[in-house]
């Protein structure tokens, strides 16, 4: 809900893109960090955890853009702001 909260609670001007989130590019600059961090995982946890993790990481970025995406829905696209919210709180 701190998303959805964030989202609407700023009056916002008109985005033209989805990279122009803050949301976005702090998800996308922690997915690298999280996929370098990974690679120096042991070799037992190299492919099935750390490769979890990856794409768990790379999930968030990608359901921001796919809620951008639906956005003149409003339901859809606090849908994938929840979806995306709820892959950070698995990872803690």
């Amino acid at each position: 809900m701190l998303l959805v909260r964030a989202y609407f609670s700023k009056k916002r001007s008109i985005m033209s893109s989805y990279r122009e989130l803050e949301i976005y590019k702090e998800s996308k600059r922690l997915a690298i960090e999280i996929h370098k961090m990974t690679m120096a995982l042991p070799k037992h946890e190299l492919f099935e955890e750390g490769s979890q993790i990856r794409r768990s990481s790379k999930s968030i970025t990608s359901m921001i853009v796919e809620g951008y995406g639906r956005r003149s829905y409003k339901a859809d696209f606090i849908k994938f702001l929840i979806f995306s919210q709820s892959e950070c709180d698995m990872k803690q």
